[in-house]
C-alpha cells in the first residue's frame, strides 16, 4: 500500500510538508490499515500485555544487524525527502535504522483524527554506503526509534533511541543527559532490568502549547506501561518541556522501581580534579542533583565519583521538583570546543499532583572516563508495588541552562583540599571544604549583617576556624571549614546560610572523604 491510501487518509501532512514535498516512489511511506487510537485505548493495552508473561523481542537476523557497529550505524542516514509530518512542518519526523546497540526492533505509527496506522520499514528511507551490512537486511527489520527535526529539517532537538530512553538539546542545541520511561533495581547488586518503548505513536499536538504529541508503549519483564509526551520547543533562549502521563502495571516483582529517571555522566570537576590526569579543567554533563522538598527546602548535592557505587536517598513527602543540574555554564571551566560541556541542558521533573511517601535516589557509578553514564538521579515510591498493581504518575521534564526559580541564594562552587592553615604543619586526616553561595537574598549584605553558617556532619568532625565571609571583588558569600572522619567511610556533611531564622541559601550536602577520591 504505497502513496493512494496514505494521500487518502493523510491528505498533506505527510506528503505536502516541506521536506516531504519531492518524496519519490522508493522514499513514500507504507501505511498498515488504521485502527482507532487513544490514550485511553493504549492504557487498556499495557493492562492486557502486564496480564500475559513477558515475550522477549525477536529480533530479525541478528548476526547481520551485530555488523552495523557504532561507525557503520551513524553512516546510515534518513533521507529529508521520506521525513514524516503527522504534526505538519514544524515538527518534521526522523526514523532511525537498527544497529549493533539497538537490536530490538521499534514499531512505529501515525496519528490523526483518531486513527493510527503503522509505518513499515523501507530501506529507500535511508541513505547508506554501498557496503553497508543494512543493504542485506529483510524488509522486515523494523525502526530503532525516531527525533523531531526543527523546522526545514534543522537539527533535531528530541529523540527516543534505546530502551526506553529520550533526550532533548535544551534551549543551548547541545544534547547532554538522558531521561527513561522507567528504571528498574537500578544499583542494586543484581542485574538492572531495562524495559523498552516498543511500539510509538506520533501525531499533533494535544495540547495547542505543544509541538507535537508522542505515544509509547512500554514494555519489560517486570512492568508494562502506557505513556503520553507533550513534546514542545522552546523559542530562542527558552527551554524545551517534556510534559509525561504514565500508566505502570506491575507485571512481577521489583525491589526498586525509579520514576521519572534522568542519567547523566560525571567524571571529575574543580572539586575533584585528583580523580584525572586530564587538560581539560572538567568534564561532566551534569555537577549536581538539586531537590525542592514537599515542604519548600531547597537542596543542592554536588555530584561525585565515588570508588564504589554509592546511593544517597533524600526522603520526602509530595516532592516539589528534583533534577540534575548543569550549573557551571563557563567555558573556561571545561576548555572544550568539540563537545561544549557548558552547553548541556539540566533537567528539571516538576511533579503533576501529589507523589505520596518516598525518596529522591541519586546513583553515583566509578568511571575512568567521559563516555560512561555514571549518574542516575529517579522517585522511588516509599512501598514498591506489588504485581498487578497500577501507578499513575504525571510530570513535566524543563530542559533548561538555567536553574528553577528560587527565592534563596544557590550553590556557586564547592572545592575541597589539604586541611589547615598556610606555614603550619600539615595535619594528618583532616580537609578543608570551601563552598560559595550566590544569589539575590546574599546582596548587600556585610560581616556586620548578622549571617551565621550552620554546619552538621555524622560520621565526622567539623574543626575550625570557620569562615563565613562575602568574596571580595564578587557578589558571592564563601563558607570554609576542616574536617576529619570518625573512620573510612564518608562524612556526611550538611551546610547552609542563615540570618536570623530565615534560611538565606539552599542547603548544601555531601559525601567527603578525606582522599578526596570521589
Amino acid at each position: 500500500m504505497i502513496g493512494g491510501g496514505l494521500a487518502a487518509t493523510l491528505g498533506l501532512t505527510i506528503a505536502g510538508a516541506t521536506g516531504a514535498a519531492h518524496a519519490t516512489a522508493e522514499t513514500l511511506p507504507v501505511l498498515g490499515p488504521p485502527t482507532d487510537f487513544s490514550f485511553d485505548r493504549l492504557v487498556e493495552l499495557a493492562r492486557r500485555s502486564a496480564s500475559e508473561p513477558y515475550r522477549t523481542p525477536v529480533i530479525a537476523v541478528p548476526e547481520q544487524i551485530d555488523l552495523i557497529d557504532y561507525d557503520a550505524h551513524w553512516q546510515i542516514r534518513f533521507r529529508d525527502d521520506a521525513s514524516l509530518m503527522p504534526a505538519g512542518p514544524s515538527a518534521p519526523i526522523q526514523l532511525f535504522h537498527p544497529g549493533r546497540y539497538f537490536r530490538e526492533p521499534v514499531r512505529v505509527h501515525l496519528v490523526e483524527n483518531g486513527a493510527a496506522r503503522e509505518i513499515h520499514y523501507r530501506r529507500g528511507f535511508f541513505s547508506m554506503p554501498d557496503d553497508s551490512p543494512a543493504r542485506d537486511l529483510p524488509e522486515d527489520v523494523g525502526f530503532a526509534g525516531f527525533r523531531v527535526m526543527r523546522p526545514g529539517l534543522a537539527p533535531d532537538w528530541v529523540s527516543f533511541l534505546g530502551a526506553s530512553y529520550f533526550r532533548t538539546d535544551g534551549p543551548m542545541g547541545q544534547y547532554g543527559l538522558s531521561a527513561r520511561g522507567i528504571a528498574v533495581n537500578t544499583g542494586l547488586a543484581m542485574p538492572e532490568e531495562f524495559p523498552r518503548f516498543s511500539h510509538f505513536w506520533i501525531g499533533p499536538a494535544v495540547d495547542p502549547d505543544d509541538t507535537v504529541t508522542a505515544w509509547a508503549l512500554l514494555d519489560g519483564p517486570s512492568v508494562s506501561g502506557a505513556y503520553q509526551f507533550g513534546l514542545r520547543r522552546g523559542g530562542a533562549g527558552e527551554p524545551h518541556v517534556t510534559t509525561i502521563s504514565a500508566r505502570l502495571f506491575m507485571r512481577g516483582t521489583v525491589e526498586r522501581l525509579g520514576i521519572a529517571p534522568l542519567t547523566s555522566m560525571y567524571w571529575f570537576s574543580e572539586r575533584s580534579r585528583i580523580l584525572a590526569d586530564e587538560w581539560r579543567p572538567e568534564i561532566h554533563d551534569s555537577d549536581g542533583l538539586a531537590i525542592e522538598t514537599g515542604a519548600g527546602e531547597r537542596i543542592w548535592r554536588p555530584l561525585g565519583n565515588p570508588n564504589v557505587v554509592r546511593t544517597s536517598s533524600f526522603f520526602d513527602e509530595n516532592p516539589k521538583g528534583f533534577g540534575l543540574i548543569q550549573r557551571d555554564r563557563a567555558f573556561e571551566n571545561y576548555q572544550d570546543d568539540g563537545v561544549f560541556y557548558n552547553r548541556r541542558p539540566s533537567a528539571w521533573i516538576e511533579p503533576l499532583g501529589p507523589w505520596g511517601k518516598g525518596a529522591v535516589q541519586l546513583i553515583e557509578i566509578p568511571t575512568v572516563d567521559e563516555t560512561f553514564d555514571n549518574i542516575v538521579a529517579y522517585w522511588t515510591p516509599e512501598e514498591q508495588p506489588a504485581p498487578g498493581e497500577m501507578l499513575a504518575f504525571d510530570y513535566r521534564i524543563h530542559w533548561d541552562e538555567r536553574d528553577p526559580p528560587s527565592t534563596v541564594a544557590r550553590v556557586f562552587s564547592t572545592r575541597q583540599g589539604q586541611g589547615g592553615a598556610p606555614g603550619q604543619d600539615i595535619p594528618e586526616g583532616i580537609d578543608k571544604m570551601v563552598i560559595d553561595f550566590q544569589g539575590q537574598a546574599l546582596k548587600g549584605l556585610t560581616v556586620d549583617s548578622g549571617v551565621e553558617p550552620v554546619i552538621e556532619a555524622v560520621g565526622g568532625r567539623i574543626l575550625g576556624p570557620i569562615g563565613c565571609r562575602p568574596v571580595v571583588g564578587t557578589d558571592r558569600w564563601r563558607l570554609s571549614f576542616d574536617f576529619s572522619a570518625d573512620g573510612p567511610e564518608p562524612v556526611q556533611l550538611r551546610a547552609y546560610l542563615r540570618r536570623g531564622d530565615a534560611a538565606l541559601t539552599e542547603t548544601w550536602v555531601a559525601l567527603a572523604t578525606t582522599d578526596r577520591k570521589g
